[in-house]
């Protein structure tokens, strides 16, 4: 991911003995150069740092007094973000003659003062907490801290915590580092922190931090650590212990049978990404994902408007705590296809500007991507994607080629299996035979292939787990939204085309209409299976077709029409008294 701003502490990290450390104060002027925000987040009171910093313009915010106090240098604009020490602690402080130094809201002591202080607060009965800094001790009020000022910056500056790096040494920077995307501890700091960082940067003082800010604003994305403090929940393995993905960026394909679960799965990723604070664009043809509109910052655009032109949805995701569902279950598809191709290069360049959104989520994606210069419209140097569709084969080998992590739910295609074979890194190893649980998963079921790195190496089954928002499967998906022109099914009379079925409504009343004898030859042929398999990808109410059409083969049966107009009514959950309606709307 877009790297967009770095924050760091000062004492013990970019300054040794009050001193800030020549190469680091110039690694800072090459990193802002290359639009990357640098934010400095200290605990010292804004004047202490300005008497040992000097002018604070050479970076482009500053937070002081441990989170309590923002300040932006090129504005000259500070802001208290705490409130004030109580005057009585302070008066209490100066009559035990406690030495101190008080800023707007914070109280900066020497360490070895701490059980005074605390005896002081304790005394007065006052919402205040002791945070340690090698050996100083501040006091301020409850629930202020690094994370909190600098989550202040970056939402007036609009920029994401997930596109952040913080590097800090002390007992105080560990809620910094935890709320930026990849925390960083310098080696010469305090073990504790070192612990649990993401990364530890080797050295021995600020010089090396200088270095390292040089090698991440040269890379211009954000480092990936060898270990992954956010996951997101997959589901259950066979013997209780849950299976989860780090969060690191990669591509991801889920792929399966039609209505085996695939925007179940993807849609449970979704959720756990936007309650993590990254922000989502789902493009989704079918109106499957609108119940994600129940979560936090998220936005459904289209449904039963207009969906928006490529500027407003940009506009719509220019807030990195905002998420987008692209609901175009109302379109039809050729217009679909059309904007589907024209929205996926403008989320491109504007996410290679400011790295929003984090992650981009095509369902239906051979609908669109299966085409020669479909790749173009993915930008896989910034990877990102969540890919999901019934049908990998289609999808360009630099798609499969790119991805990273892919999830399958029941996939009973042969043709379907060998592609991903063939395209899965360490699936050659797998026997053959071994594949087969694919077509036998039970809904709520998937498997992890092994080119998925928490998979180690196997066919990883699990147990799908529960969602926060519900799974919405609209009846338009297959019943009212017709498919393009060329996927009709076309019935024939003496030679001439004559209707063309483009929606299952359209199919059910051509079935319940068209004389008897007509049918038979379509049955017979087994096209009425062929076409809900190849076109809608339902391949286990193909199935049952193709069943009723080898019976009627071996035979000649009177039910079988009546059976056939049961099982696409039971499937899709068609309403008898609709079928009017929808069907003059369709014409």
């Amino acid at each position: 991911m877009k790297l967009s701003a770095i924050a760091l502490d000062y004492d013990g990290t970019i300054a040794s003995g009050d001193v800030l450390d020549p190469s680091a104060q110039d690694a800072i002027a090459a990193t802002r150069a290359r639009g990357i925000v640098v934010v400095l987040v200290t605990g010292r009171i804004l004047d202490q740092l300005r008497r040992v910093a000097g002018d604070l313009h050479f970076v482009d915010g500053v937070i002081a007094e441990n989170g309590a106090v923002m300040h932006f240098p090129d504005s000259g604009r500070t802001s208290a973000l705490a409130p004030p020490v109580p005057e009585e602690f302070v008066a209490e402080l100066s009559r035990r003659g406690i030495p101190f130094a008080a800023g707007r809201c914070l109280v900066d002591a020497d360490a070895n003062d701490a059980p005074r202080l605390l005896d002081i607060i304790r005394t007065l009965e006052l919402p205040l907490v002791l945070i340690f800094n090698h050996g100083r001790v501040m006091v301020a009020s409850q629930g202020v801290s690094k994370a909190t000022g600098l989550n202040v910056v970056l939402e007036t500056l609009r920029l994401s915590a997930r596109n952040t790096v913080a590097i800090g040494d002390a007992e105080n920077d560990h809620e910094l580092l935890r709320l930026a995307e990849v925390g960083v501890a310098v080696a010469w700091g305090r073990k504790a922190l070192q612990a649990s960082a993401d990364i530890v940067l080797d050295g021995t003082g600020p010089a090396a931090v200088g270095d390292y800010l040089r090698t991440l604003a040269a890379a211009g994305t954000l480092p990936i650590p060898p270990r992954a403090r956010r996951r997101l929940l997959l589901g259950t393995l066979a013997d209780g212990r849950e299976f989860s993905l780090a969060v690191r960026g990669r591509n991801v394909l889920v792929t399966g049978d039609a209505t085996s679960g695939k925007s179940w799965v993807a849609g449970l990723l979704c959720e756990q990404l936007i309650l993590h604070g990254y922000s989502v664009c789902v493009v989704d043809p079918e109106g499957d994902y609108s119940s994600l509109e129940g979560l936090p910052g998220v936005t459904v655009l289209g449904r039963d408007d207009a969906p928006p032109t490529s500027r407003e949805l940009l506009r719509a995701l220019r807030y990195p705590d905002r998420s987008v569902v692209l609901d175009l279950s109302r379109l039809p598809y050729d217009d679909k296809f059309h904007y589907v191709r024209a929205i996926l290069p403008a989320l491109n360049v504007f996410r290679r500007r400011t790295g929003l959104p984090h992650r981009i989520l095509l369902d239906e994606a051979h609908y669109y991507l299966h085409d020669t210069d479909a790749p173009q419209l993915l930008d896989f140097e910034h990877n990102g994607y969540t890919v999901v569709t019934y049908c990998a084969s289609r999808l360009p080998p630099a798609v499969l080629t790119s991805t990273e992590v892919m999830i399958v739910t029941r996939e009973s295609n042969p043709a379907e299996m060998d592609a991903l074979r063939a395209r899965c890194r360490g699936c050659a190893a797998i026997d053959a035979s071994r594949w087969a649980v694919l077509g036998h998963l039970k809904v709520g079921q998937a498997v992890a292939l092994p080119i998925t790195e928490e998979a180690a190496g196997e066919l990883r089954l699990f147990t799908i787990a529960p969602r926060l928002t519900t799974h919405v499967r609209h009846r338009e998906k297959y019943v009212d939204v017709p498919v393009s022109s060329d996927r009709a099914f076309v019935f024939r009379t003496d030679g001439h085309a004559g209707q063309r079925i483009r929606t299952l409504r359209q199919f059910v009343s051509a079935l319940e209409t068209t004389s008897k004898p007509l049918l038979a030859g379509y049955i017979g042929r087994g096209d009425f299976s062929r076409w809900i398999g190849d076109v809608f990808g339902d391949r286990a109410l193909a199935a049952e077709l193709q069943a009723l059409e080898r019976r009627h083969g071996a035979g000649p049966r009177e039910e079988t029409l009546r059976e056939m107009v049961s099982a696409v009514r039971h499937r899709y959950d068609l309403a008898d008294d609709d079928v009017e309606t929808a069907e003059s709307s369709a014409h």
